[in-house]
């Protein structure tokens, strides 16, 4: 089973840059996808034209912000949306599919924004998001994939030093965050495959910092201990576009 990550950033502007024709070649399974910015009917009409897939969606309130979605070729046994709080529930964030061996998880983690503004906010998140999580994983594997918002180590960042409390997504408030969602057991799936290898996920549009190779790595697959055995690959796709982001994912036997 081959699972695709991917934060499109607009789901309307992918469309336009091929994403049928690069959705064909990845040849996943399940696709996640997230910061779709678009409400569930405008997701289902962006991708009217994808076949072979069933498409579950959770859009935020706030239109053309946020929001996460699900292509899977096998149809879950059920979809759930959000965390059941209404704090963190309006903004379309989570999405789960529920399969007979594991749930396999969408998320799109809060930014903490220019000047650290929802740093709190972010950590009281990533405190109940984890409840959640171990929640799920109490019932069966969980299979938790997303753009995280935060490169855990400093080889998952270009520039560490420069970046270390100053930047949203490299606070030691959010690498504190991460750390605490695999001291709970969940595995870092690509680093745990290759623990020494420099690859990244997202890059600034700014001063050709994809070209210069000037990224961080804060998209991730996290998997439970119990699934580790199956998982044949983990890797991170550069060399596809469309997005400041690019796919990141599994291949596991079931």
């Amino acid at each position: 089973m081959k699972i695709i990550s991917w934060n499109v950033n607009g789901i309307r502007a992918v469309q336009d840059k091929g994403f049928a024709d690069t959705l064909s070649q990845l040849d996943a399974d399940c696709v996640l996808l997230q910061e779709t910015k678009a409400q569930d009917e405008q997701v289902s009409k962006a991708l009217e034209n994808i076949h072979g897939y069933h498409l579950y969606s959770n859009s935020a309130e706030r239109k053309g912000y946020s929001g996460v979605a699900i292509l899977s070729r096998q149809e879950p046994l059920q979809v759930m949306h959000d965390m059941g709080i209404a704090e963190h529930d309006q903004e379309g964030r989570i999405i789960v599919a529920e399969f007979e061996k594991f749930y396999l998880l969408n998320v799109y983690v809060p930014n903490s924004g220019d000047g650290l503004a929802r740093l709190d906010y972010r950590q009281t998140w990533d405190k109940e998001f984890l409840a959640y999580m171990q929640k799920l994983q109490s019932q069966k594997p969980l299979i938790a994939c997303g753009d995280f918002n935060v490169a855990h180590q400093a080889i998952d960042i270009a520039r560490p030093k420069a970046n270390y409390n100053k930047s949203a997504g490299y606070t030691q408030v959010e690498i504190d965050g991460f750390s605490n969602f695999v001291e709970a057991g969940l595995i870092d799936s690509f680093r745990h495959l290759h623990p020494d290898t420099v690859a990244y996920s997202w890059w600034s549009y700014r001063a050709n910092a994809r070209e210069k190779n000037i990224g961080w790595r804060i998209d991730y697959v996290l998997t439970s201990q119990a699934l580790l055995g199956q998982i044949s690959d983990a890797f991170i796709l550069p060399d596809v576009f469309g997005s400041d982001h690019c796919p990141v994912g599994i291949e596991l036997a079931l």
